[in-house]
């Protein structure tokens, strides 16, 4: 990977990471287009570089971070479940993360669910938006389900906050939070793993890559949460879908996409 690659890579991070439309997925088809071998270092740069992004959601809500002790106890409360599910299955998310025709096809199933998931909760009221220990629990279990690479951490926490009555913009500001001990975990958790494939040689591109990352992050954040008051998710399902299909399209008919 060069300094190029990591731009381009960081970029797509920093973009994706926060919209429902899967960064992991975007970065593995990314990596897929630009011919980038799928070493170890490549493989901890992809998990890595959230940490950048996530640190945007530290510094843009610095004031939510210090209200109370509470406010931890849901975010560790909504954590549990993926912390759970990614020790016990670490080797299969693994694998999954290889196969760009997993990320196509839960691109594409993601993005019907968006198209109506606005529909579905537009009676969710403005009254009772406290986010309580059972509805990040709750929460919790929705990001379990975006181990699979596609689905969309961003997209399944924030249907999830919606399915306990939260409003679009409270759902995905928990989102964001719960974003901070997950991907800090997972990203530590990858460098640790992978801590030998980090070399002198390459570290830089890994702190560039982070940086890049948490500038991107920082103006996609603000964007993200004004369009999604404004106009819903039904956007992000149709990009998804088109995304999706075209990928399933172009792997059909023997463009190479697949692990280098």
């Amino acid at each position: 990977m060069n300094w190029i690659e990591a731009l381009i890579i960081a970029i797509v991070e920093g973009l994706t990471e926060f919209l429902p439309i899967s960064s992991t997925g975007h970065m593995i088809i990314t990596q897929k287009i630009l011919g980038i071998e799928n070493s170890e270092f490549v493989r901890a740069f992809i998990v890595n570089i959230q940490f950048g992004a996530i640190l945007s959601v530290v510094v843009l809500y610095w004031k939510r971070f210090f209200q109370s002790l509470k406010f931890y106890y849901k975010l560790f409360i909504a954590f549990i479940p993926a912390a759970v599910f990614g020790l016990l299955f670490s080797d299969i998310i693994d694998e999954l993360l290889e196969s760009v025709v997993v990320v196509a096809v839960s691109l594409v199933l993601g993005g019907i669910i968006l198209v109506f998931v606005d529909s579905w909760f537009k009676d969710n009221s403005k009254k009772d938006q406290e986010v309580t220990y059972k509805k990040s629990f709750i929460i919790g279990l929705f990001q379990v389900i975006a181990m699979i690479p596609g689905v969309s951490r961003s997209a399944s926490t924030i249907i999830g906050g919606m399915t306990q009555k939260l409003t679009k913009k409270n759902a995905a500001e928990f989102s964001f939070f719960l974003a901070v001990p997950t991907m800090f975990a997972a990203s530590g958790y990858k460098l640790l793993e992978n801590y030998k494939s980090i070399t002198t040689d390459n570290i830089g591109i890994l702190i560039f890559g982070n940086v890049i990352a948490f500038i991107v992050a920082m103006l996609a954040i603000k964007s993200f949460i004004s369009f999604l008051t404004k106009n819903g998710f039904k956007a992000f399902g149709y990009y998804r879908i088109v995304v999706g299909l075209i990928i399933l399209i172009l792997l059909a008919s023997g463009y190479q996409l697949n692990i280098v």
